[in-house]
Order: C-alpha cells, then structure tokens, then sequence
C-alpha cells in the first residue's frame, strides 16, 4: 500500500523503538520522512534506511523544535503528519515517595512539553495546507493506574492524552486531526533497559497482558501509519489503544 505517497511526515525520537520502526513504515508507504532524534549516529542511521532526511534535535528546546518542522517544509514543502514521539522512561522516576523533583521535572520536559512544542510548530504548516494529522504517543498507563509506578512518566503521558483530545477537538474544522497512541508494553530498548535493571518488575508486567506478550514496534507502527492516512478521516481526538488487551482486563486468563 502506499497510503502516504507525495505526503511528508516528521518523526521525533525517530531512531529508536516505536520511532524507528514507524519511519521505516511511513516511507514503505510512500512518504517523504524527516526523522529527528538527540542521537545523531541513530538518526542518521534511520534516515539513511528510509531515503529521508535527518534533523538533529533536542524536542525540550524550541528554538530546535521550531527548526526542525522549517526544515521539513523547506525540504519537502509541507507538512503533513507529525508523530511526536520522543519520549525517556528513566529508573529515578519511580514510586512518588522516592522520585526527586529533578526527575520529575526531565520527564515532564521530555515526554509532555516536548509534544506540547511540536505541536505548537507543525500545526500553522498544517493549518496554511488546510489539512495535517497529528499522532501524539501517550501510553495505556494514561487510561489507567499502576501500583508499580512511575509516577512522572504516568503523569506525562495523562498530560499527552488529555492535550491531544483537546487540540483534535479545537482544529478539527480546519482539517487537522490530532489522535493519541496509546500503546502497551512494548518490547523496545527503554523495555529491555527495564528488564536489565529490575528484571522482576519487568516480568510482573508481563502477566496482565492478555495477548500473553509485549507488542512489537512493528505493530505499534501500523497504528501509526493507519492515524496518518485517510483510512482514519473520520478520527480526531481519540485515545488509540495498541496494548493487547491490557487496559480492558479485569482479570487476566490463565
């Protein structure tokens, strides 16, 4: 298929994980990509792959974020899908009682002001285009709580969740459609980091998940490029679940 033929799509975070696996996607269906990542070896890597063009840049500074969808335009002359993806999952963000006010405030820099700034650049290109869908990454931990927490990041992905709807409801008449992504566990670098350093908060995860496994990247990024086509014309302000069943489980089959 190619859903996304003649269409430019913006990705941060784009060299790792769910980004990776979704730049690769979008260009298999005929976009144009610019994959932005802090990582300059990993994102030049995943543009090369791809046939696009990297942009270095850290989604925390404006000034970086601004340039980023200007490089977009001038390249490839619109902008017509942001997946603002980017996000950190570090250890120090952890149960309230423990996490520090410095790990708060990096979580909430990376995971949500970063969307709220990526936002704030990529919808004036869309607005002069008249059309734009914006996929924003939240996280089934913002539909529901976890006893194991990590309080920050949950807190940032409600923030994510909740801005998305917002913007999908405000600009929805001029032919932006904005959706959050709401995945599961995903078995990416920041999941086996996580194994790595508590292998047994990690494999207690695992268990309420109905499907019985993590998602893929792979499978994340069909939902992505299924929100950035017109097959999803008629969806904005939408929390997009992706988790194997886990936010619908009660109880979880044996």
């Amino acid at each position: 298929m190619e859903r996304l033929s003649g269409r430019v799509a913006v990705v941060t975070g784009g060299g790792s994980g769910i980004g990776l696996a979704s730049v690769l996607r979008l260009a298999s269906e005929g976009a144009r990509v610019v994959v932005a990542d802090v990582d300059e070896d990993a994102g030049k890597r995943a543009a090369d792959e791809c046939g696009g063009t990297f942009v270095r840049c850290d989604v925390t500074s404006e000034s970086d974020v601004e340039a980023l969808f200007a490089a977009a335009h001038e390249t490839y002359g619109s902008v017509d899908v942001a997946f603002n993806n980017a996000g950190i999952s570090p250890p120090d963000d952890d149960s309230i009682l423990v996490t520090g006010l410095d790990a708060w405030r990096r979580v909430q820099e990376v995971n949500l002001t970063s969307v709220f700034l990526c936002c704030k650049a990529a919808i004036p290109y869309m607005q002069r285009q008249g059309k734009g869908s914006i996929i924003n990454t939240a996280s089934f931990v913002a539909v529901m709580g976890a006893a194991t927490s990590q309080i920050s990041y949950s807190a940032s992905k409600g923030g994510v969740l909740a801005m998305s709807r917002e913007l999908g409801v405000q600009f929805a008449r001029e032919g932006i459609r904005v959706n959050a992504l709401c995945p599961g566990p995903v078995n990416t670098p920041l999941l086996q980091e996580l194994f790595a350093t508590d292998p047994e908060r990690a494999a207690r995860r695992l268990v309420h998940v109905p499907l019985g496994r993590f998602a893929e990247p792979e499978e994340i990024a069909a939902a992505v490029a299924f929100l950035a086509s017109d097959d999803s014309s008629f969806m904005t302000a939408s929390t997009f679940l992706v988790d194997g069943g886990i936010s619908g489980a009660y109880v979880t089959p044996e």
